[in-house]
């Protein structure tokens, strides 16, 4: 027998208004960011006031890469210590802080490096594809790096005669599997807070907006990536919700991802996906870094992410694989 799903109120993001002036901590963290010619760069799960104030907000690998571009001493990393480490095996020369240097990441850790070399070890000759959210020593273990925007691509550039290891994620695996037709080895990670949507939940909250349509994360389940009408990444969600006629998007990734589309469409609707629990899904560990925290940071210049130039020259490699195939 079924078990009834409790009685949720559903989160409605309506459209935005202006923006409630800046806070007293936040013009003191714009003035320090200054005083250290900082960068700050925030991903699209942080909470809205930190997201108000980055200069460049967006996923990981375009956040290192802007700051790559830019003339900047700092960078102020607003995400988990993977997307950190990757800024700095892109931007060696420069300090690279993180606001919570306990900020980490279920899928990172479903992944630990020695794992992956005994399995690599006990398996010669496999091609490994890994989704950059891993560690920076999963990165040096990897032919290639994919994120979930472009890993449809990167697979199919991989001859057919290599057998391929996808890691860490196996949602995000199974999805590219399917619409590359591409045959993988998946390990067995996922991310705690994609794994949460379920179809019930989302068949639930669509019943009361009919016509909204749901847009996922290829994280999720394979039962939830079929229910939705789209699938894509957090920077594609952004085309899919200014493009659909639709006025109302139920949004099933972290919640955090709905103040960067009000943001940018301000005059549609979002509804937060729920789980079976709760009316959002919010991730525990993107929610660590705080305001105090960024402003700590620049203060204190600390914490900072180091790295052995070995490490980075070797994690960088995948990287810049992956970089070249997506200009050909």
């Amino acid at each position: 027998m079924a078990v009834e799903l409790p009685a949720i109120e559903p989160k409605v993001f309506p459209p935005r208004r202006e923006d409630e002036p800046l806070s007293a901590l936040q013009k003191e963290i714009l003035e320090l960011k200054d005083k250290r010619n900082a960068i700050i760069l925030a991903h699209n799960y942080q909470i809205e006031p930190i997201q108000r104030l980055a200069d460049y907000l967006g996923d990981s690998l375009g956040l290192s890469y802007a700051a790559a571009e830019a003339d900047a001493d700092v960078i102020l990393f607003c995400g988990v210590h993977f997307m950190a480490e990757t800024a700095k095996i892109i931007n060696p020369g420069k300090t690279v802080l993180l606001p919570d240097e306990n900020a980490g990441c279920s899928l990172s850790d479903s992944c630990p490096a020695e794992k992956l070399q005994a399995y690599q070890e006990q398996h010669p000759g496999l091609y490994t594809v890994a989704y950059i959210n891993c560690s920076a020593a999963v990165k040096a273990r990897s032919d290639l790096i994919c994120t979930s925007g472009n890993a449809v691509r990167m697979i199919e550039k991989i001859p057919a005669d290599r057998e391929i290891l996808f890691v860490p994620d196996q949602n995000l695996g199974s999805w590219v599997a399917r619409q590359s037709g591409r045959r993988m080895r998946l390990w067995p990670g996922s991310c705690y807070a994609h794994v949460l949507f379920t179809a019930r939940a989302l068949e639930r909250i669509r019943a009361d907006f009919p016509d909204a349509p749901v847009v996922a994360h290829p994280e999720c389940t394979e039962a939830v990536r079929d229910l939705a009408d789209e699938v894509c990444s957090t920077e594609k969600m952004i085309a899919f919700c200014r493009e659909t006629a639709a006025q109302r998007i139920i949004v099933a990734t972290e919640t955090g991802m709905i103040h960067r589309l009000q943001r940018d469409i301000p005059e549609k609707t979002f509804i937060a996906g729920p789980t079976e629990t709760c009316a959002c899904n919010e991730c525990r560990f993107m929610k660590m870094n705080t305001l105090e925290k960024v402003r700590d940071a620049l203060r204190n210049g600390a914490p900072e992410i180091h790295m052995e130039e070995s490490l980075r020259q070797r994690a960088a490699v995948p990287i810049e694989r992956m970089l070249e195939w997506s200009r050909s």
